[in-house]
């Protein structure tokens, strides 16, 4: 049955990808975050000199391309005007928006000690947040002003191509990055995470190379494409060229051995992945995927897992979870940060070392106080002060890079466990993101993909202990 469901999908997929092709541009492939290439001078008479001036903005987007030109002083003084006596309500992914906003307020009664604002903070679960969203956005105003949120796939196909969530582009965040809010392309993050690759080192196990994950009797703590969307994100990004290459490479660095047991499942997937209309080493993603997908051991949430992994009792088993987890373990007698290793650490390991995702945040296209919203982004995405409820963490890293220079100096986090306990020793984005070979989400290329390879996924057979 499934190989009939699998068909369709294929046959589908190709007649989309036909069609979508005939209107494809440049615009909407480049990758989220990434800033454009400088278009190339266009002679002096070509229709666009000729076309008709853009529409003047109106309503909140006229507030928000204003609100890029301001600096954070000018952006408090607007909030104060906007919200002094008012309750301002957020909607997140991340509890920790209820702790920057008393910062926030803080900040404005800095300025003016008569301002005051009550808050509500909410967090939905059960990825309800984007029929929240959905609701609120059919008002004439909205409740909620503006929104922390992840799952760069739905927040593309669902929130963005909708025209219910609104990017703002803080003028000192711009800056910081060397970019413009006129050029810079894709959504705000406030952070990446990391989700990285540990084990329980008090066995024999070793896991040298990102394929023994996969490897026969290998069965990985996971939260699961179905616990949590961006696990899923994660998936689909393996099959983007780059990070295909990096599988096929590690695979190279493979013994004869494991070669040989994954070669027949590399060999099966080249069909599919021709039909999906992957790249040349498309298959070793689409190897690596199903492999992992028929293995894992699904979890509830990552903070069990690590509790998992760094019992002495857990002997060689293994996991992908949260870098950040680490920071609340307890020592004791049988469990210890020191009973796991980070697989990207160790010398000679090959390979992806986790993946990484985003915070976003946004406006709603109906906010009741886009000026407030504006300036409560800034604040979290261009001072330390507002940015410090996540920065706590290791494995946590603003978009800002004077923001992650003060976070480091503050929480040295590269030194978080010293000595005594080395897997806490974050090396940084930086890091992660070259040596560490972390996948990163692009939210265009998953919404491209997530009926494709998206539904690819869907029809793998999962792992059950015991069968």
């Amino acid at each position: 049955m499934k190989k009939k469901v699998l068909s369709a999908i294929l046959t589908f997929t190709m007649v989309v990808t036909a069609l979508a092709g005939c209107g494809n541009t440049a615009a909407n492939t480049a990758p989220a975050g990434d800033q454009a290439a400088p278009a190339a001078d266009a002679p002096a008479d070509t229709a666009a000199d000729s076309a008709a001036p853009a529409a003047e903005l109106t309503g909140i987007d006229a507030i928000i391309a204003e609100a890029e030109t301001m600096t954070m002083e000018e952006l408090a003084a607007k909030a104060i005007e906007e919200s002094n006596g008012k309750t301002f309500y957020g909607v997140g992914n991340s509890s920790r928006g209820k702790s920057a906003l008393p910062l926030f307020i803080e900040y404005l009664q800095s300025i003016d000690s008569s301002y005051s604002m009550e808050f509500e903070w909410q967090q939905p679960k059960n990825n309800k947040i984007f029929e929240q969203l959905t609701s609120d956005s059919l008002k004439s105003e909205g409740t909620f002003a503006m929104t922390l949120i992840q799952d760069g796939n739905q927040i593309q196909s669902k929130m963005v191509d909708t025209d219910i969530l609104k990017t703002f582009i803080p003028k000192e965040w711009a800056e910081a990055n060397n970019t413009s809010a006129d050029s810079y392309e894709g959504f705000l993050p406030l952070q990446t995470l990391n989700k990285v690759f540990m084990y329980n080192s008090t066995g024999s196990a070793t896991y040298n190379n990102c394929w023994d994950f996969v490897y026969d009797g290998a069965h990985p703590l996971f939260m699961g494409v179905d616990s949590e969307i961006v696990g899923k994100n994660f998936l689909m990004m393996l099959t983007e060229d780059k990070y295909a290459t990096w599988l096929k490479e590690a695979y190279d660095k493979l013994d004869d051995t494991k070669k040989a047991y994954f070669e027949p499942t590399i060999k099966a997937m080249q069909a599919d992945a021709n039909d999906l209309g992957l790249g040349a080493n498309g298959a070793y993603a689409l190897a690596w995927i199903k492999l992992w997908v028929n293995s894992y051991n699904e979890q509830t949430d990552d903070g069990p897992i690590c509790n998992t992994l760094v019992d002495a009792s857990a002997k060689d088993q293994a996991g992908l979870l949260v870098y950040s987890k680490l920071r609340s373990v307890e020592e004791s007698a049988t469990v210890s940060v020191n009973n796991i290793k980070v697989a990207a650490y160790e010398d000679g390991y090959t390979g992806i070392g986790g993946y990484g995702y985003c915070h976003y945040l946004f406006l709603t296209k109906n906010s009741p106080l886009p000026w407030t919203s504006c300036a409560f982004i800034a604040f979290m995405t261009c001072t330390e002060q507002g940015f410090e409820a996540w920065g706590k963490d290791m494995g946590g890293y603003s978009s800002n890079p004077k923001v992650a220079e003060e976070i480091e100096a503050t929480f040295h986090h590269s030194q978080g466990g010293g000595d005594e306990f080395p897997a806490k020793n974050d090396r940084g984005y930086d890091w992660w993101t070259t040596n560490g070979e972390l996948i990163l989400e692009d939210p265009v290329y998953c919404s491209e993909v997530s009926f494709s390879v998206g539904s690819w996924i869907d029809v793998l057979d999962h792992y059950t202990p015991g069968e």
